[in-house]
């Protein structure tokens, strides 16, 4: 009579512990919890401005201008997230947003009216980012240098444009736009348009060759290069992207202010930098996400209107601001640590 077997030593009729978790769903769970956490920041801030001035700061007028000011920097920080996924970095920005609106509002420009207007900004803020990218790319210089280069000539170039004055513009097109009869039910048009570039951006970085070939640069640039990418040329197009998003700002910032002056664009390097940072886009390289640093965007335009609604000094905002970015580069550090 046949015995029966015995098991081996050890083996239970349980079910085979499962595998570690794949790498693609560590990333997806932990991209998810950072925009839920940026969401809740963004709704407590609400929460905060509700309970300090209910009246002014839900007012529809007050959101609706809130959505406007994220405009202009939400489309610089769209092009930003590229440049720093791909572990580069441009200080520029705001310089060249400054030298596309004062170019674009020149009266020889305004001359051809509404067209002449948006072609000369987004030209003058390709040019600029073809400048910075053959620096970068092809000659062999820092980001940092050649973007900090940038900055103060396009910031000397466009103060040598205005002589120090502010150009008003006097194109109907332009100042209709700026007007609440130009809104589509209730949004105002520069709100419509970062909203289409930020969609834009999402699905390259998301669901293109180019997004994937941008994360690899910056994930490592030398492993994209034997993989056969053109390290160099993805580089100079990331910086071309970079400047055509300051050129379509300095066109929102127009149709905004209704004038050019060589003052806008101040600090909006920094701004956009940081709302990237917050919003989970690695400073090293590797990693970008456009919805984070949309979210980024709006709580500190948030911040900054709930602020200037309950008359506190700049200078606590600014503190408020320092506060954040560090917490988010610290979270960013220890979850490294963790991978």
């Amino acid at each position: 009579m046949t015995q029966p077997v015995s098991p081996p030593r050890g083996a239970t009729d349980k079910a085979p512990p499962a595998g570690p978790r794949p790498a693609w769903s560590t990333v997806v769970f932990r991209a998810d919890v950072r925009t839920l956490s940026l969401l809740g920041v963004l709704a407590a801030l609400v929460v905060i401005g509700g309970i300090t001035k209910p009246d002014e700061f839900l007012d529809t007028r007050n959101l609706q201008l809130v959505l406007t000011q994220a405009s202009v920097i939400g489309v610089v920080t769209v092009g930003m997230t590229f440049v720093i996924t791909s572990g580069g970095i441009d200080l520029s920005v705001g310089a060249i947003v400054a030298l596309a609106s004062v170019w674009a509002t020149t009266v020889a420009t305004q001359e051809y009216g509404f067209g002449g207007i948006l072609f000369t900004a987004v030209l003058v803020g390709v040019g600029c980012g073809l400048v910075n990218g053959l620096l970068i790319a092809y000659g062999g210089m820092v980001p940092f240098i050649a973007t900090l280069a940038m900055l103060a000539s396009a910031r000397g170039l466009a103060l040598q444009i205005t002589d120090g004055k502010t150009q008003i513009v006097t194109v109907d097109g332009i100042l209709d736009l700026g007007e609440r009869d130009a809104y589509v039910f209730g949004v105002p048009p520069l709100v419509l348009v970062f909203a289409a570039v930020t969609v834009i951006g999402w699905l390259v970085l998301n669901r293109t060759t180019f997004g994937r070939r941008t994360v690899a640069v910056g994930g490592n640039a030398e492993a994209a290069r034997l993989a056969g990418i053109d390290v160099r040329r993805q580089r100079l197009y990331l910086y071309l992207l970079s400047g055509l998003c300051c050129g379509i700002a300095a066109f929102l910032l127009i149709i905004l202010s209704g004038s050019g002056q060589n003052t806008n664009g101040n600090l909006y390097e920094l701004d956009a930098i940081a709302a990237a940072i917050i919003g989970g886009t690695l400073l090293s390289g590797g990693r970008g996400t456009i919805t984070g640093s949309v979210l980024g965007v709006l709580i500190f335009t948030t911040i900054t209107n709930i602020f200037a609604l309950n008359n506190l000094q700049s200078d606590v905002q600014q503190i408020a601001k320092g506060a954040i970015i560090v917490a988010a580069v610290l979270v960013q550090r220890r979850t490294a640590s963790t991978t």
